[in-house]
Parts: C-alpha cells; structure tokens; sequence
C-alpha cells in the first residue's frame, strides 16, 4: 500500500498538469475562432512600433508647473496600465508635454483615457431643459421660483434612489427636439409626471416648442446670496441668459466652459440633448476612494443585464453625500435631482426619493460593460491636474524589430541546446527528464503569454525575451538540485524508489527557497523599475512560478512513475541512476542482528597499498 500511494499522487498530478494545459489551449482556441485572439504572442513597442500621441497642456495660467506635468504623467501611466496595454511609454517632453508611445494604433477608449481630465463632480440640479437655445423671456420672479408658460407633459427623465442606498439612472427615450427634460436624457430612470409647483424647471407651452428658460426666483438675482448649493437664488440674470442662449446641438457649445467648483455651473449632458443649471460643488471627485464596474444585482440577489459604476467614497465624502441627500428628498423636482459631472458635462442625474446615509452611488445606464470599465478606471485613478488636446499623433517604427527579436531567439535556442546537451552528458536517460519538463514549461509559458495578450493585451517586448531566455537556466537549476539530491540517496545505498521520495522531501525545501528569491526579484524590478526593464520582470515571475508547477506536477511525479520502471529500477548503465557507477555503498545482513557495509569501489584501497 505504502508502494502505491507515491504512484497515485504521481498520476494524479500529471493528470491535473495535462487538464490544465488542455485548458489553457482551448481557451486560446476558442479566442481565435470566436474572439480577438490570436495564436502568436503580441509583441511590445520595440518589436512591432506604434502610436506616438504628444500632449499639449491647456492651461490660463501659462506654463504649467513641472509638479503639475509629473503627476499628470503618473496618472496617464496608471490609466493607460489599467486598460491592459503592456510595455506603452509615458514621458515628459521638455517642460511643456507630455509623450505617450503605444504599441499598435490606440482605440479611442485609450486615447479618452490618456488625454481627458475625468473629474466627476456631484451638483445639485437647480434647472433643465432641451438642449436647442430658448427664446428671450421677460423676467417674472415669483415666490415658488418656477417659470412663465403652460405646464406640458415631459419625457421620461427623473430618478430615484434605490433602497440599497445606492443613487443611479437608467435609460428612457430621448423626447423630441422641442421638447423640454427632467433629467439626463438617455441616462435617468423612468417616470413621467408634471413638474410640480414651486420646481425650477422649464416648461413647453400647449402648441410644443420651447418655453422661456426659468427665471430667477423672488429671492434671487442680483446682490442676493444663497443659502447653500440648491438655492435657487445662483440663477442671476448673467447665469439665465447664458442657460437661454447656450446650443447643446453645437459640438464646441462649451469650448470656453470655465468650471468653477464654487460657482454655478451652465452645461450640458454628454449626448447633447439636453442642458442644465447647476448648483455649485456638493461632492468633489477626490473624495471618491473607488470605483468599479460590472453588471448590476437587485434586491434579489439575481445578477440583471445592466451594467452599473459602483463609486465608494472616503470618509469626508461619506458625509457630504449623506447630508446633501437628506436636504435634497424634500426638494421638488428638479432641485432634488444630484447631477454627476464628468468633465464638466451631465452624465446622469437621478433624483432621491430617500436619504443615502452610507454614501455610496450606483451610476447606471447606456453603458457597455467596456465602456463602463474604462470611466471606472479614470475615475479610480483621479482626475489630471491638467487639460490635454491631442498636438499630434504619428506611426513610429520599430526600435529594434524582426532581425533583433530573431537573434534573441537564436541565443535562446543556443542556450537551451547547451542545457540539453549538458542533461543528456551528466544523466544519461535521466536527461530526458530534463528535456521534457523544459518543453512542457516552453508550452505552458506560450500559451499563458498568448492567453495574456488576448485578455490583458499584454505585449512581449525584448526585455521580456531576455526573461524567457534567462528563464530556462533556472528551470534547469531545480531539475539538477532534485536529482542530484536522488543521486546522493543511492550512494547511501537505498533503493530508487526510496531515494526519489526522500530526494524530494530535501529538494523540494531548497527549489522552493530559491525560486522564493528570483520572485521576490521579480516583484522588486516589477514595481521599482521603469517601463523598459517591466517586461524582465514579468516574464521572470511568470516562469518561475511556471517552474514551480513543472517541478511539482511534472517532474518529480514522472520520476517517481519511472522508479518502477525495470530500466531505471534496476540501474541499467544508461539510466544515469546506476548505483555502482554512483559508487553507492552496499550494506549485507552477516548474522546475529549484524549488518556490513561495504564502502563503495572508488574508495576501497589497493591491494598493492597495504601494509
């Protein structure tokens, strides 16, 4: 029984190893066939070239700082990071832009991520309408504050809070170009009702077109100040007409848009539709601690096809959220509407229906679940202390290219005939071993690196071949550490099948350490290092822990297997485990409880030599 166990875990492994390299390789299959994959691994900036997009900062204040350029490059290297493009180069050009190289041409997910400021705000709504411009309207202020004109039905367009405690919108119809909104069109939950008395927000009149914008209430206008962020007295006659004369319709309608956190603000919502009168700041940005993006669960607990941003925020914005939802449930519509900005534009503005104590808001939508991803990841990173536009965009070449990366694989075939040749020299049979384990982690570390450019757009540049390259002396290092320690079991004269057992026990401690080592080095130049010297450091951590698995579930379960084998078994001169060419000892049972142990052959003396 004890005989058998061994053999049991054995196949047991080689069965798990051979299931999992199955897998990885459908997985790559089925990504060609019915996905972007392909059956190559992608290849970094040096190898292949790419994008060169040049930065230009938009500033009112002159030159931007050298603090304010170098941690607008760290957050465009986190963003681009985050969209899993591997070995792209972030860099300061001089004093004024900032340099971004990207293999292959970026897709315009990448190019928003790279150059948009993507600071959300949260603002109390305090008017909306249509966003076609609207006729010049005498002012009448009124106690309720609401506008001249007939009230008319509107489209779908306000929001509520959900019970979770979690602030979110979801898609209605988009109303015609005459009519007037509630909320952020295409981005807000369903219902449709009047405005009620004493609301901010436009009217139509009966025949359908535009009604005048909302005036200022009685309370308003000019040398009155406000109370908080949803009073109605931040629409001056200066904030009215500029709501009345702006045309969301025009694709450079907020060009010269100066958003100011203290002030209101007068813009539109991110399809063009629809334009708003905003309160000034309630939750700024930076208090957003996290932000992540999948597909939503109701009450439930039943995963729904919507796809949702779930934002967290710290402890001071915690708070703020909490109180200005507690003021806003008891406000008409639209002031108790909370409109989340992202780079000065309406992304959505649901209204509450009950307080949020917890502070965290749920954007729902139009979302895809890649588009999703890609604001979460802007959000999550911050927003840049600068304004970017594109100067220009150009192909660039190849660094290094085809003849490089072909001489770097000579030399890695050149390194890994020498390990063969070495294996096959010193052990003989055994030295197939060697060879086998080797090709297995080559087929593992293909296939996750092409797995990897298809999931995460990882991209293999010349430094992470190195790491392939330099990989293979370490894989062969833990082969030779465990049949070394099998070859010194036999000279102590113990069987095979004991010697591989006990070999291990002391092996496995000694390749765990110093795998332990190379992949905390790996870790190190990984975080540390710049762009260049990343991919060494990846490749090196993928194959050490490839090499940790291929020692486990590979190597040291078939020699167990081939310990039972008659060729092995037994020490047949071409095995490498010949006991008498190991010069083991040899240990007989001579009588009365005595057992003799006869040194091994190259250390008996002589016959001549003795005296």
């Amino acid at each position: 029984m004890a005989a058998t166990a061994p053999r049991t875990v054995a196949r047991r492994a080689l069965i798990a190893l051979t299931v999992l390299t199955v897998a990885l390789g459908g997985l790559l299959a089925g990504t060609i066939v019915w996905g972007t994959g392909q059956a190559t691994p992608k290849l970094g900036l040096d190898l292949k070239g790419g994008t060169q997009i040049i930065l230009e900062p938009q500033t009112n204040a002159g030159r931007p700082s050298a603090e304010q350029l170098n941690q607008a490059r760290n957050i465009i290297v986190q963003r681009v990071d985050a969209n899993g493009v591997s070995g792209a180069e972030v860099t300061t050009q001089g004093s004024e832009n900032i340099v971004v190289s990207i293999p292959e041409i970026p897709t315009q997910a990448v190019r928003d991520a790279i150059s948009k400021s993507s600071q959300m705000q949260f603002r109390p709504v305090l008017a909306v309408a249509n966003g076609a411009p609207q006729p010049t309207a005498s002012p009448s202020p009124s106690g309720s504050g609401a506008p001249s004109g007939s009230p008319s039905p509107r489209p779908s367009a306000s929001g509520s809070a959900q019970p979770s405690g979690s602030a979110s919108a979801t898609a209605s119809p988009a109303p015609s170009a005459t009519s007037t909104s509630n909320g952020v069109l295409n981005r807000v939950l369903t219902a449709e009702s009047p405005s009620p008395s004493g609301s901010a927000s436009p009217s139509a009149s009966p025949s359908g077109s535009a009604s005048p914008s909302p005036s200022p209430s009685a309370s308003g206008g000019e040398g009155v100040t406000p109370t908080d962020a949803t009073d109605l007295a931040w629409i001056t006659p200066q904030i009215q007409r500029q709501f009345e004369q702006l045309d969301c319709s025009q694709p450079n309608a907020l060009d010269n848009l100066r958003d100011d956190p203290a002030k209101p603000l007068v813009t539109c919502d991110d399809t063009g539709t629809a334009k708003f009168v905003l309160g000034p700041v309630v939750v700024s940005g930076d208090k957003i601690s996290d932000a992540s993006a999948g597909y939503q669960t109701n009450q439930q607990g039943t995963v729904t096809s919507t796809v949702e941003i779930a934002l967290s925020f710290n402890s001071e914005g915690s708070r703020q959220y909490a109180d200005i939802s507690r003021k806003m449930v008891t406000l008409p519509s639209p002031q108790n509407q909370l409109a989340a900005t992202l780079d000065s534009r309406v992304i959505v503005a649901p209204q509450f229906n009950e307080a949020i104590p917890n502070g965290r808001a749920s954007i729902t939508g139009n979302f895809t679940l890649e588009s999703a991803r890609a604001l979460a990841d802007q959000l999550k990173f911050g927003a840049l202390p600068l304004s970017f536009v594109e100067q220009s965009s150009v192909d660039i070449s190849p660094t290094l290219g085809s003849e490089q990366l072909r001489y770097g694989f000579i030399a890695g075939l050149v390194g890994l005939l020498l390990v063969v040749v070495y294996s096959l020299f010193q052990y003989r049979a055994l030295g197939f071993v060697t060879i086998a384990s080797i090709v297995v982690a080559g087929l593992l570390t293909y296939l996750t690196i092409t797995v990897l450019g298809w999931a995460q757009n990882f991209r293999l540049d010349m430094a992470g071949v190195t790491g392939l390259i330099v990989a293979i002396g370490f894989t062969a290092d833990s082969f030779i550490v465990y049949f070394e320690r099998v070859r010194d079991e036999l000279r102590d004269g113990r069987s095979l099948a004991s010697a591989v057992e006990t070999g291990w026990k002391r092996a496995k401690r000694t390749v765990l350490i110093a795998d332990a080592v190379n992949f905390l080095a790996a870790i190190v130049l990984y975080v540390l290092a710049s762009s260049s010297v990343r991919g060494f450091a990846f490749t090196l951590g993928l194959t050490t822990l490839i090499d940790v698995l291929i020692v486990f579930w590979f190597t040291h379960p078939l020699l167990t297997v081939l310990s039972r084998r008659p060729f092995f078994r037994d020490g047949h001169p071409l095995s490498g485990l010949d006991p008498s060419r190991l010069g083991a000892k040899t240990t007989r049972y001579v009588g009365r409880g005595r057992f003799e142990t006869t040194p091994p052959a190259s250390a008996r003396q002589p016959e001549g030599s003795r005296a």
